[in-house]
């Protein structure tokens, strides 16, 4: 793509005009913040490092973009950024006039990647010159070496990058004690703990480097040297990193043959000094693009500098359109629809009511038509407020992906991970929540579906594993398969291990079916693995995978073929918000229903209800179909036996898996806003939450996927 314009559709270009629209925003900020500071002889090494990462951004954005003159731009800036947080160039009025003037021509190549008007070439290219001429002349002069003033090994100066040794040498200037904190972490969970430490580190003073140790303590834990600059004694920073275990080491001072101390050293220099030796050229300018077209506009063209009144013409109105909003600002306008539902429930009753007893004229046909209207725009704003909620899978899958990659590296595998569907859209809140159970099942997957490259080999595969994962929508409901061609599940050892834990006898287990064993793995505490591995192998990971799943109102069902793979499908409801719902009566009790989970409505006969294995069945167009009563699952009082002896079903489904539901009426179908129970009730099976209805009676959702997977297990289930 040559410029942003070209694009074949306009989402990329609006996508492309919000996030650097975004970038340029913040990057105006943090130059406000750097002249506020300046102005109170403040310095702040972390917001001129945002300030060089937005221009990082920024450049790589518009690059991947086809943006040439906006790209090159943000690489000269970028250049004199690189300076400024070195200490090569000082924070002087001259160089926040370049920043601000750098910020307004970025909004000015905004509006021209728009289709705007057009930006000068000669006003790019001397704003160009300006900040390439100021990192010229802002070269840091050569100092002594105030790293001598410390004993720190050279194995650590060694290993310190270009910007921490700068940091280093400046706390040395200001006067800053150092202290050496080693910390050592559990292997499994070191991120975590090591992220928290460095929170209170740098509440202490500055984080200079965070190093591994080249010589941990042991084989299962890895130790951290972290080099800190701070003003305190070091009992006070002992104190702080107490709940850590860590401990501290002040870095002598080198007082010796006359040196000064450190709180001995002079002020630091209006213009810092670089690192000794670690001085860059100045970047190159860039070749061709916009300085080379410049040049061929006169001979003065690339010496003129932008005009102030050249940039103060840009409109200050921001170009995107588009405006980033709370989740939990979106969840109180849905709670508010929820409520306006119960309100439409209420006045099409009434407008009934009214209708019933005056007939369909006057006061009875306002009241409709105005219901109707109420109806219809509430309609618009409810799928309005989904819209906005739904986000891309591909965010989980980005993630998913660098995790995989870790992983493989840990358990010596090689491992291709393939995705598709990343635009597949669900709820915020329900790609949040599923963030969780795709790690565990290819956690799973990498440990016991895929095997050792030498075990591949001999099974005649290729070395390298495949991990699958497919999105698609599927009617109300959005499927993500997650495959592999590894070994796939021994069925004999997982009979083996249902019988060794007493779930079935020996004849009940030779008498399980391919799909009932699989199902055993889900359950609690079961696991086919002797030993506990890194990755996983602790029995608990497809029991989280379900109870996460199911926490979603959603269904899992596994597929294996030994030797070949397995498959996991994850069969997800749009959203939770508001859903329609079936409502149905049992033993007087009103249940709701999602009504997306709905097959079909029957009718039968009772004799056609039969048992088979102590389940009560239906044969159905040829398949058997598993009957659930309500007022068994629930203990409530039988209801006398229809006049006509027929028997009210509803055959619910998630991904393969059907369910009759036995009710004993129905009442009709409503748009419902699912409320959480609370704690006491949260685990109750077979629900999934409470709703209210007109006359705000309080009535129960129920959960299909978790009555499913209660028909699935049976007593085994149970049992566990």
């Amino acid at each position: 793509m040559s410029e942003p314009g070209d694009a074949s559709g306009g989402k990329a270009l609006g996508d492309f005009l919000s996030e650097a629209q975004e970038i340029i925003e913040h990057l105006n900020r943090d130059v406000l913040k750097l002249d506020d500071n300046r102005k109170r002889g403040q310095h702040e090494p972390e917001l001129i490092n945002n300030i060089f990462r937005s221009a990082h951004s920024l450049k790589g954005l518009a690059g991947m973009f086809g943006a040439r003159g906006m790209s090159d731009f943000a690489h000269a800036l970028e250049s004199l950024l690189d300076g400024l947080r070195m200490g090569r160039v000082a924070i002087e009025p001259e160089v926040l006039d370049l920043l601000f003037e750098s910020v307004e021509l970025f909004n000015q190549l905004i509006v021209e990647a728009s289709g705007g008007a057009k930006v000068a070439k000669r006003t790019v290219t001397g704003l160009k010159k300006q900040l390439e001429k100021l990192l010229e002349s802002a070269r840091a002069r050569a100092e002594d070496n105030p790293l001598e003033l410390v004993e720190l090994e050279p194995a650590m100066l060694g290993v310190l990058t270009e910007y921490e040794e700068y940091r280093l040498v400046d706390n040395i200037r200001r006067g800053m004690d150092l202290f050496r904190v080693r910390a050592s972490f559990d292997l499994m969970s070191f991120d975590e703990h090591l992220a928290k430490l460095t929170s209170v580190l740098k509440t202490a003073g500055e984080l200079i480097s965070t190093l591994p140790s080249s010589a941990p303590a042991d084989d299962q834990a890895i130790d951290f040297d972290l080099l800190v600059g701070a003003r305190m004694e070091p009992a006070e920073l002992e104190a702080l990193v107490r709940p850590f275990e860590a401990r501290v080491e002040r870095i002598p001072r080198r007082d010796a043959q006359g040196r000064p101390t450190l709180r001995d050293l002079p002020a630091p220099p209006a213009t810092p000094a670089p690192a000794p030796g670690r001085a860059r050229p100045a970047a190159p300018p860039a070749a061709g693009g916009a300085e080379a077209e410049a040049e061929g506009e006169g001979e003065g063209a690339e010496q003129r500098a932008p005009a102030p009144a050249d940039l103060a013409a840009v409109s200050l109105r921001s170009v995107s359109q588009t405006v980033r909003v709370d989740i939990k600002k979106l969840d109180s306008l849905m709670n508010i629809v929820g409520e306006m539902v119960l309100v439409r429930t209420a006045m099409q009753a009434i407008s009934e009511q009214l209708k019933a007893e005056q007939g369909f004229s006057g006061l009875a046909v306002d009241l409709f038509k105005a219901a109707r209207t109420f109806s219809r725009r509430l309609d618009e704003l409810q799928a309005g407020i989904m819209e906005v909620r739904m986000v891309p899978l591909g965010q989980n899958f980005e993630k998913l992906s660098r995790m995989v990659r870790k992983l493989s590296r840990t358990a010596g595998k090689e491992v291709e991970l393939r995705l598709s569907g990343a635009d597949t859209e669900l709820d915020k809140l329900i790609v949040e929540d599923l963030a969780d159970p795709l790690m565990h099942i290819l956690r799973n997957a990498l440990d016991h579906g895929l095997e050792s490259p030498a075990e591949r080999r001999a099974a005649g595969k290729s070395e390298t594993g495949v991990i699958r994962i497919d999105a698609y929508q599927k009617g109300n409901h959005v499927v993500i398969e997650v495959a592999d061609d590894g070994r796939g599940v021994d069925l004999d050892r997982v009979r083996a291990k249902a019988m060794e834990r007493g779930l079935v006898d020996g004849e009940r287990a030779a008498e399980l079916s391919e799909r009932e064993l699989l199902n055993l793995l889900f359950l609690p505490g079961f696991s086919t693995s002797d030993q506990v591995s890194e990755l996983s192998g602790r029995g608990v990971g497809l029991d989280v995978v379900k109870t996460n799943i199911a926490n979603l109102r959603g269904m899992i069902d596994m597929h294996s073929v030994p030797g070949q793979g397995t498959r996991l499908l994850l069969t997800l409801p749009i959203t939770l918000a508001i859903i329609r719902a079936l409502l149905v009566r049992t033993s007087e009790e009103i249940y709701a229903i999602p009504l997306s989970s709905v097959i079909e409505i029957l009718e039968v006969a009772g004799q056609r209800v039969r048992t088979l294995d102590r389940r009560e069945v239906l044969e159905l167009r040829g398949t058997t179909l598993p009957l659930l009563r309500l007022q068994e699952l629930f203990e409530l009082p039988a209801a006398p036996p229809s006049e006509d002896g027929q028997t009210k079903v509803v055959v619910v489904g998630l991904a393969e898996n059907r369910l009759g539901i036995v009710v004993d009426g129905l009442i009709g179908q409503q748009d419902i806003v699912i409320k959480a129970l609370g704690p006491s009730l949260a685990q109750v099976p077979g629900i999934a939450g409470a709703t209210n209805l007109a006359g705000q009676q309080t009535i129960l959702v129920l959960d299909v996927g978790s009555l499913i997977q209660e028909a699935r297990l049976g007593d085994m289930g149970r049992q566990a």
